[in-house]
């Protein structure tokens, strides 16, 4: 089984992430960094014995977050880490959410990490 984190460079982001890192550690897990963002990811040296390895999104994907999904019901994903940030209503109602896609259509557990 692998620990999946939403991997973001924000600072709600690197909270999933290192939560996701202390989880594997617990759960005697991998983790997989699934890139939403482009970029490098420069692995934590706080992953210690905790294997990790990165995904990425297909070239040219207009759904990142539709591709996670994907990912996670293709492999054996024991939980799903995100970073989450307050946003007001009208945020939430013009711009949508990541965050709120993944909880509600990600048939793995959710755990949600606050910056």
């Amino acid at each position: 089984m692998t620990v999946l984190v939403a991997g973001t460079e924000t600072a709600a982001g690197r909270a999933a992430y290192r939560y996701a890192i202390e989880e594997a550690r617990r759960r005697g897990e991998d983790l997989t960094y699934f890139a939403l963002e482009d970029g490098a990811h420069e692995p934590s040296s706080d992953l210690g014995e905790v294997s990790e390895r990165v995904v990425r999104p297909p070239e040219h994907s207009e759904d990142p977050v539709g591709d996670l999904l994907d990912h996670a019901q293709g492999e054996d994903i024991s939980v799903i880490a995100i970073g989450v940030r307050n946003r007001s209503a009208v945020a939430k109602l013009i711009l949508g959410s990541a965050a709120q896609q993944i909880i509600l259509e990600a048939t793995a557990p959710v755990v949600c990490v606050k910056a």
